[in-house]
């Protein structure tokens, strides 16, 4: 149970050739650019790794070639995006046994449950699983609030319930789930757009979205806040901020993968119904993949940096 929630963790993409089968090897080469940068740890199965369109199978590959690559470097974090509690406990199993040291869980799919039915649906997984937990509170994407009070009813059943996926685009919220619940649960900003102001609020870390194309800058935002060292991490984050845009879109899945592309530690490959960029959107996503590379900065050392008090 003593699981840091903490740090940078990569909502990782997953990769697929263009025979719409799991590329395992470009996987890997992904994953190492964000061990390299120094994230604390990795999000598998998320929205930006395709969830929707994965099956149980492949969900337990990509598990098992993770934790095998990572070798205990960071923690591997399982999503459960379901649309019955019944398949989520089955994830939550096989998560597990696979190796998975965490789990981020979404609300029921494709339901419009009741705060009951919700505080229920987290309750039963909670129960079947040792791993600990965030909640993913995304109501902008996903349709239902996880609330305050729901969350208090949560902590209190459930001690394996530890954090929240913070993404409900209003950075208050931060200080009202610290207010109300202290060092209880753990708030890791799931907005690219809001995260370094999330940080300074008080989050606990970030899972994040364009650090799949940019781990280095997205790490050293992180540890430069962290140390203190706030007009370094700011100069960095408004060059960042065209990109980060890219995640707050229908269509982030595809901007980042081809973000990853034109860092070479990915591909554009989709799995349908979506289909990659074409036209004059692929041509205007590229124009800010590529300014910005054209004036990318150069880092300050950000590893094993002091942390202010």
């Amino acid at each position: 149970m003593s699981f840091k929630w903490e740090g940078v963790m990569p909502a990782i993409t997953t990769q697929f050739t263009d025979k719409d089968e799991l590329d395992l090897e470009l996987f890997k080469v992904n994953i190492k650019a964000q061990l390299d940068a120094g994230v604390h740890g990795l999000v598998l199965g998320g929205t930006l790794g395709e969830a929707s369109t994965l099956t149980d199978e492949e969900r337990r590959i990509l598990t098992r070639e993770a934790v095998a690559f990572t070798e205990g470097k960071v923690p591997v974090l399982m999503n459960i995006a379901e649309t019955t509690t019944k398949a989520a406990i089955n994830l939550a199993r096989t998560a597990e046994e696979d190796g998975a040291e965490a789990l981020m869980i979404l609300p029921p799919m494709r339901y419009k449950a009741s705060d009951e039915e919700v505080v229920e649906y987290f309750r039963a997984i909670a129960d079947s699983t040792s791993l600990p937990i965030m909640i993913y509170n995304n109501p902008t994407d996903y349709k239902i609030l996880v609330t305050l009070d729901m969350f208090a009813e949560l902590v209190e059943l459930c001690p394996n319930i530890q954090a929240v996926k913070e993404s409900t685009r209003d950075t208050t919220n931060i200080t009202r789930i610290k207010n109300r619940f202290g060092d209880r649960l753990a708030i890791m900003t799931g907005v690219d757009t809001l995260a370094l102001e999330s940080l300074l609020l008080g989050a606990n870390g970030w899972v994040a979205g364009l650090v799949c194309a940019f781990p280095a800058e997205t790490v050293a935002i992180y540890e430069l806040q962290k140390a203190g060292r706030i007009q370094e991490a700011l100069e960095i984050y408004r060059w960042f901020m065209p990109l980060l845009e890219l995640d707050i879109h229908p269509k982030l899945v595809q901007y980042i993968k081809f973000a990853t592309l034109h860092t070479d530690i990915g591909s554009e490959y989709v799995r349908a119904p979506r289909l990659v960029l074409q036209g004059e959107e692929r041509a205007e996503i590229e124009k800010i993949i590529t300014d910005a590379l054209a004036v990318r900065p150069t880092l300050p050392e950000y590893k094993n940096l002091s942390v202010i008090a």
